[in-house]
């Protein structure tokens, strides 16, 4: 259910600011990166995955019609905001408990 990239990312964020601080450089750099991977997991792999279905739909309806021969693409659907939240939270959860030990 949640997203492991987007838990990565969070704990990777949190254990470094943890250790580092909120205000080094190496802080920001990890919070840019974790809005990268966070906004593929959320917008591009899902846009992706709504368009390789569309095609699908529309390929496999001219085949049947014998238009065309059509080979289905692979749907590769990315997370939901809920599965990327959950992953997040639970990525920076992690962090904090290992921080503590």
């Amino acid at each position: 259910m949640p997203s492991s990239h987007s838990a990565l990312v969070c704990s990777i964020c949190t254990s470094i600011g943890i250790r580092d601080g909120v205000d080094s450089t190496i802080f920001v750099l990890a919070c840019c990166f974790a809005l990268v991977v966070i906004r593929d997991a959320v917008g591009v792999r899902r846009s992706s995955g709504i368009q390789a279905k569309t095609l699908n739909k529309l390929g496999n309806a001219l085949k049947e019609k014998e238009i065309v021969s059509f080979t289905p693409v692979k749907e590769v659907q990315g997370h939901t905001p809920l599965e990327v939240l959950v992953g997040g939270l639970l990525g920076c959860f992690i962090a904090l408990a290992f921080s503590m030990l």
